[in-house]
């Protein structure tokens, strides 16, 4: 598995090195598979400004790369945004959130030009759903966020002693099958209590590249 992961790591340095310069800021996802795309990009570190992180997790490895970490405050454009997925439907939908940082993860995704998604060949499914859907919710309504889940035909377990980078609480959704993911993106994030759930269907990559 690593060797894949290392392998779609390098498919993601090919794809950007020749258009890195000086002022390129890159956008930084959260996972081992992004953790092997960090190994890589630090040879590179002299090539561009420097990353926005997803996720506390990303920056500490990007630090410890020497690559200058920057709020999204604080910059005006991100190039790429390069991050993996824990699902992968034929029209680039997504599921991703298995490490929590989804909400990051869509509000870094939405402010760069390109999102580059890079994951190995068994994140690819036909529709949506198998991979429980994580939901972030503020910690005082997940109970009636988790009864309405399950009025729109999911089953949501709590991730128990899990807290996000924001404070918050996670839901995984089980048992829902995902056929119109723009619908359901909404539907889930039209809870009060909601922050945001993994489904990117209108913050979807540009480019997916799959490990050989």
């Amino acid at each position: 598995m690593s060797a894949a992961k290392i392998s779609v790591a390098k498919k993601a340095i090919d794809y950007i090195e020749k258009k890195l310069s000086d002022s390129t800021v890159l956008g930084i996802g959260t996972g081992s598979t992004v953790n092997f795309f960090i190994e890589e990009l630090a040879a590179y570190n002299n090539h561009f400004r420097g990353a926005v992180s997803s996720s506390e997790a990303s920056t500490k490895l990007l630090e410890n790369k020497n690559i200058e970490v920057f709020s999204l405050n604080d910059v005006n454009e991100i190039e790429f945004y390069i991050d993996g997925a824990d699902e992968v439907s034929p029209d680039n939908f997504l599921i991703k959130g298995g490490g929590g940082a989804h909400t990051r993860e869509k509000i870094v995704a939405a402010a760069s030009r390109e999102f580059v998604c890079i994951v190995d060949n068994s994140k690819l499914v036909n529709v949506l759903g198998s991979f429980p859907l994580p939901v972030e919710v503020i910690p005082e309504s997940r109970s009636m966020v988790s009864r309405k889940i399950v009025s729109l035909g999911g089953r949501p377990v709590y991730r128990s002693g899990f807290v996000t980078d924001q404070g918050n609480q996670i839901l995984d959704v089980h048992d829902m099958k995902i056929n119109n993911p723009e619908e359901i993106e909404i539907q889930l994030n039209n809870i009060p209590g909601v922050v945001d759930n993994g489904i990117f269907a209108f913050n979807k990559p540009k480019t997916v590249l799959v490990s050989e």
